[in-house]
């Protein structure tokens, strides 16, 4: 099984409308108290030339942001890039009930399929790069 960090990653980067469906197709209706309301807001992105010199701020970037907390008390917390709201408060859901009773459950319906895809967009994006390789050679001239 993944750790929180690994699930809440995967979960931020997945396609939102693929999560989403995921967990319509789960069918749970949890109760819980929103701590904190979807709230969109900005972040510093910052870099490092050639990931090893100093850090620079690179830009900001547009997150959402949202808390819960479920009827037994597990809290989940959904962080995404960009603006939509119900992807961040799905986020903070799965991370809840990955923190209680249901969690090999939610595993294998959804967190299992998000890293099946993730693997596809890997394996994809490698063969386009791959598509484009160049290889150099040096071909001898022949003249001694």
């Amino acid at each position: 099984m993944m750790d929180r960090k690994e699930w809440l990653s995967l979960m931020a980067t997945s396609n939102g409308a693929r999560l989403a469906a995921l967990w319509e197709a789960v069918g749970l209706t949890p109760d819980f108290t929103m701590l904190r309301q979807p709230e969109i807001g900005a972040v510093m992105v910052r870099g490092r030339a050639g990931g090893t010199g100093n850090a620079f701020n690179l830009g900001e970037m547009t997150v959402t942001r949202t808390s819960l907390r479920l009827a037994d008390g597990t809290i989940g917390h959904g962080w995404c890039q960009g603006r939509d709201k119900t992807k961040a408060r799905t986020i903070a859901l799965v991370d809840a009930l990955m923190q209680c009773h249901e969690a090999e459950m939610i595993e294998t319906r959804i967190i299992a399929p998000l890293r099946t895809d993730r693997k596809a967009r890997h394996t994809a994006r490698a063969e386009r790069a791959a598509a484009t390789k160049v290889d150099f050679f040096t071909m001898a001239r022949g003249d001694d």
